[in-house]
């Protein structure tokens, strides 16, 4: 996977990639809640589904499947703008 590094962000960093890859974990995690809240509007009781506790599983997993796929195809750059916070926070501790 390639990077868009931002201006003003050393990518040759030490923990740059570490602190990159837990970036877009955190942007799917905050994707996971979108998707799950956007799934829990659709009204499945006239399809062919039925509803029921299986598809509630399901949609659970698809919305997490789903929110990883875009985290880390670039998501919506929430990861990126957490870059520079992240990385001068982690400067400020290695002092």
């Amino acid at each position: 996977m390639s990077t868009v590094p931002l201006p003003g962000i050393d990518t040759s960093a030490p923990g740059y990639d570490k602190l990159h890859r837990q970036a877009v974990e955190l942007e799917g995690v905050f994707l996971n809640t979108l998707m799950k809240e956007m799934f829990s509007s659709i009204d499945t009781s006239d399809a062919g589904f039925g509803g029921g506790f299986a598809e509630e599983t399901w949609r659970g997993m698809q919305a997490e499947q789903l929110a990883a796929a875009v985290a880390e195809q670039g998501g919506i750059g929430l990861a990126d703008q957490l870059m520079g916070d992240l990385l001068r926070l982690q400067e400020s501790t290695n002092r």
